[in-house]
């Protein structure tokens, strides 16, 4: 992914996704801190919180100021 606003259309499609399944009754807290091989939650927090770092560097390096 290369640009910021990419990258929080990423995450906002992910949110959705998240509240979907949670109001659905399928997310348990199990479930989100140690999901199951191939679950739609699998990886979900690692990429999320990739993706949310890499939104705190860019808006850094807009700015000017250090990460």
């Amino acid at each position: 992914m290369s640009s910021k606003q990419e990258k929080i259309q990423k995450m906002l499609e992910m949110q959705k996704k998240f509240i979907e399944l949670e109001q659905s009754g399928e997310v348990t807290a199990e479930g989100y801190w140690a999901p199951k091989d191939g679950s739609d939650l699998d990886g979900f927090k690692d990429e999320y919180s990739k993706l949310a770092m890499e939104v705190v560097e860019d808006a850094h390096k807009e700015k000017g100021s250090h990460a």
